[in-house]
């Protein structure tokens, strides 16, 4: 399943091969979010041609919206969004805790009044993985509650040993059950949580290693608490996780903290803002961020970077900002495609890196010449 085919000598950095149900995913590796079964304004076919292997679906979002029926009907989230390659669905855990005081969190999983209409809802382990199943992913992740930052060494405790309970029962319904997807068994990742504390770190990562699953995401992370604590909850959970199994850190993270991840052992991640910061008329860049609707660019007539999207090769920073200032849609989605290119180049360029013996190197001068504040 997961083929660890090189590392770097200076840190830990891998090189890995996972195969999956719709097809093979090279690491490390970004996979575009696309919270509603579609990353925002993109087709498919260019997802495609921009180099994406894998993309993320929301069980919460998407049993609220479709629902399950029309997914059964639809055939799963590979037919219904027109995509067959690798999707990953993430289990709702982190949408359920976004809603803060509107959810009870009890022993059978959590209760709520869902965002769309109302409704009362519950998700728990057992329908967590059941509703992954229809949507067919490739990979689905165990039902988890995640701990608000900050939070005291108490909480964190309680709150984890609830998800360690849930983990077990995540892997007894799969084992019951046994998913199918494409033909081929569903993949499952457990979820390590502990908030900031090293001892809750490792003693989530070896139960989970010891409740078995296919792959290891360190969850908890990228809540509101500052880098450095973001950095040590991943130091302080790889350790304990095994060498042979894919590591992904959920929800990061800025072009940087992808390389320092990918520098601690990380091979997956996913993340909203290269979409989420295009709406916003940012574009990613080796120097950092440009903030598109500045009136600097007005008469600039360079390309967003030399190294961006085909379909965005020709349009100059001028013409782009201002399709944002007229609020032409083809604004919005040149800079989407630029920024999803960026986020899947630095990942093929990382692979690259580590292939050739100079992730080191590559690390030092990226993160010396990206700057973290938007430049005007």
């Amino acid at each position: 399943m997961f083929t660890l085919l090189g590392t770097d000598p200076h840190s830990l950095a891998r090189r890995g091969r996972l195969v999956t149900p719709h097809g093979v995913i090279e690491t490390p590796v970004f996979m575009p979010v696309g919270t509603q079964g579609s990353v925002k304004t993109v087709h498919p076919q260019e997802l495609e041609a921009i180099g994406a292997q894998i993309i993320l679906g929301n069980t919460y979002h998407l049993a609220v919206r479709p629902g399950m029926e029309v997914m059964k009907e639809a055939g799963g989230l590979h037919a219904f969004a027109n995509w067959q390659h690798p999707i990953l669905t993430d289990s709702g855990g982190f949408q359920v805790f976004s809603l803060g005081k509107l959810r009870k969190i009890k022993e059978e999983g959590v209760h709520f009044q869902n965002h769309v209409d109302g409704s009362p809802m519950m998700l728990g382990p057992e329908s967590a993985m059941e509703i992954q199943a229809t949507l067919g992913s490739d990979i689905a992740m165990l039902f988890d509650e995640c701990p608000p930052h900050p939070c005291d060494a108490a909480y964190a405790a309680k709150s984890l040993d609830l998800t360690l309970r849930w983990a077990k029962r995540c892997r007894e319904w799969v084992d019951k059950h046994q998913p199918m997807t494409n033909g081929k068994p569903q993949l499952h990742f457990g979820i390590v949580q502990g908030s900031s504390y090293p001892e809750l770190r490792a003693k989530s990562a070896r139960e989970l290693v010891g409740i078995g699953f296919d792959g290891y995401a360190v969850g908890g992370v990228s809540v509101g608490e500052p880098e450095p604590e973001m950095m040590a909850a991943v130091e302080n959970s790889i350790p304990h996780l095994p060498m042979e199994k894919p590591r992904y850190a959920m929800g990061l993270g800025t072009p940087p903290q992808m390389i320092e991840m990918v520098a601690r052992g990380i091979d997956m991640f996913d993340c909203v803002l290269p979409t989420r910061l295009a709406r916003h008329s940012t574009a990613f860049t080796d120097e950092g961020t440009l903030n598109l609707k500045n009136a600097s660019f007005t008469k600039d007539f360079r390309p967003v970077s030399e190294d961006t999207h085909p379909l965005c090769q020709g349009f100059s920073r001028a013409y782009i900002r201002h399709l944002l200032k007229a609020g032409e849609i083809l604004g919005l989605r040149l800079i989407s495609l630029h920024n999803l290119h960026f986020y899947l180049s630095l990942m093929s360029r990382a692979r690259t890196a580590i292939e050739g013996g100079y992730f080191h190197e590559f690390r030092a001068e990226f993160t010396a010449k990206y700057q973290t504040h938007t430049e005007s």
